[in-house]
C-alpha cells in the first residue's frame, strides 16, 4: 500500500505547478504535510527551438520537474506521459486520475481551473475538468470502477479542491516566507525559463505575487478558487 499524501497536485505540464502553487506547496511541506505531483504530459512541444527533438525535450523537462520537486520537498512526481497539447476528456484519462486519488488519498487536490475563459492552454482546461470529475464522483463511488476495488484501491472523498489560474478568486495563501523557494524551483525549469521574454524572473514573479495578495493581510500570495466537498 502507498502511504497517503496530504495534497495531490495534478497539472498538465512540467513547470505548471511551480508557476501556480509552489509557494503554497513549500508552505505545506514546511508545516509537515506531504505532497505528490501528477504531471500529465512531458511538455515536449513547449519550445521555439526548431532543432530540439521532442523526445529529448520530454526527457529534459521531466528531469527539470524532478529537480524542482526536490527543491520544494515534494514526496513524489508521477508522470502520466500523455502527448503535450493532446490531453482529451476521456474515460481512460479520468480513470487514471481517479486511480491516483484513490492511491494517495489526499485531503486536498490542486489543479487548473477548467472554467477560465478565452486564453487558456487547452491542456490546462482539460486537466482541470478531468480532475474535477475524477474527484467527484468517480474517486468517491465504489461502483465507478469495480476493478480498482479488486486492486485494493478503495473509494476516497477529497475534502477540498484549489483551482489555479481562476478568474473567480476566493482563497489566498501567504507565500511571503516561501517565495524564495518558489523562485528556486522555477529556476530548475531551465528549458522553459529561457523561453520567457522577461529580463528578471524574480522581479516579474514578485509583482505577480503582490497582485495576488491584494485584499489579503500579507505581502505575497498565491490565489485560487477553493471549493469544499461535503458530499
Amino acid at each position: 500500500m502507498v502511504a497517503p499524501a496530504d495534497a495531490l497536485v495534478v497539472v498538465a505540464h512540467p513547470d505548471d505547478a511551480e508557476f501556480g502553487v509552489s509557494g503554497t506547496v513549500a508552505k505545506w511541506i514546511r508545516e509537515g504535510k506531504e505532497v505528490v505531483y501528477v504531471v500529465c504530459t512531458s511538455g515536449e512541444k513547449g519550445t521555439s527551438d526548431r532543432s530540439m527533438d521532442p523526445g529529448r525535450l520530454a526527457q529534459i523537462r521531466e528531469k527539470e520537474q524532478e529537480a524542482a520537486a526536490r527543491v520544494l520537498g515534494v514526496r513524489e512526481v508521477v508522470f502520466l506521459r500523455f502527448p503535450d497539447q493532446g490531453l482529451e476528456d476521456t474515460a481512460e484519462f479520468r480513470k487514471m486520475i481517479a486511480r491516483q486519488i484513490r492511491m494517495y488519498r489526499p485531503k486536498t487536490v490542486v489543479t487548473s481551473d477548467p472554467y477560465r475563459r478565452y486564453l487558456w492552454h487547452r491542456d490546462h482546461r482539460i486537466v482541470g475538468q478531468v480532475t474535477l470529475d475524477a474527484v467527484f464522483p468517480f474517486a468517491r463511488d465504489h461502483l465507478a470502477y469495480p476493478d480498482l476495488l479488486e486492486e485494493g484501491l478503495e473509494p476516497h472523498k477529497v475534502r477540498e479542491m484549489l483551482f489555479v489560474g481562476s478568474e473567480d478568486i476566493n482563497y489566498r495563501t501567504d507565500i511571503t516566507e516561501t517565495f524564495d523557494k518558489k523562485i528556486a524551483a522555477l529556476r530548475c525549469h531551465e528549458s522553459q525559463m529561457k523561453e520567457l521574454t522577461v529580463p528578471d524572473l524574480e522581479a516579474w514573479m514578485r509583482e505577480w505575487a503582490c497582485s495576488m495578495a491584494e485584499g489579503a493581510d500579507c505581502e505575497l500570495a498565491e490565489a485560487f478558487h477553493r471549493i469544499e466537498i461535503t458530499r
